[in-house]
Formats: structure tokens, sequence, C-alpha cells
């Protein structure tokens, strides 16, 4: 039976390409959004992946809706 899976790496990728387009470090991001920098950095990396409400942090210190970050996810799955 096939259980689909979400590529860390992948989510990680798109929120690391996020934070790069809006110039911010993450240092930077990590303290907007109220996170560790290792753990946003682990994120990014693909080795975690960000709950629903980190996501909504991240989210919310980039200046864009989380829904913005999930379709990029999605488009990058096809």
């Amino acid at each position: 039976m096939y259980i689909p899976t979400l590529d860390s790496k992948l989510v990680g990728k798109v929120i690391a390409d996020f934070r790069k387009r809006k110039n911010i470090s993450q240092e930077v991001l990590s303290g907007l959004a109220d996170i560790g920098r290792t753990h946003l950095s682990a994120i990014e990396r693909g080795e975690r992946k960000p709950t629903l409400e980190t996501l909504y942090r991240i989210s919310t210190a980039l200046e864009v809706r989380m829904s913005d970050i999930i379709i990029e996810i999605e488009d990058n799955l096809m």
C-alpha cells in the first residue's frame, strides 16, 4: 500500500527560498518568528518538518500567507 509523505527537504527549500527572496537572515527570521535559529536551520535543511504553528509563525514573519508557502510546496511536488 502506498502512503504518500511530504519531502522535508522540499519543505525546507521552499521556506529558505521565501526567506532569501525577502533578503532576511536565518537569525532575523527566527527572531521574528520566535523560534530557535537552530530549529529554523534544521527545517531549511530538511532535517525537521515544521508544525502548522511553526509554519504560521514563519509565514507571518515573512509577511506572506501560509497558503502561499504551501502552494509553492505543492507546485514543486508535480
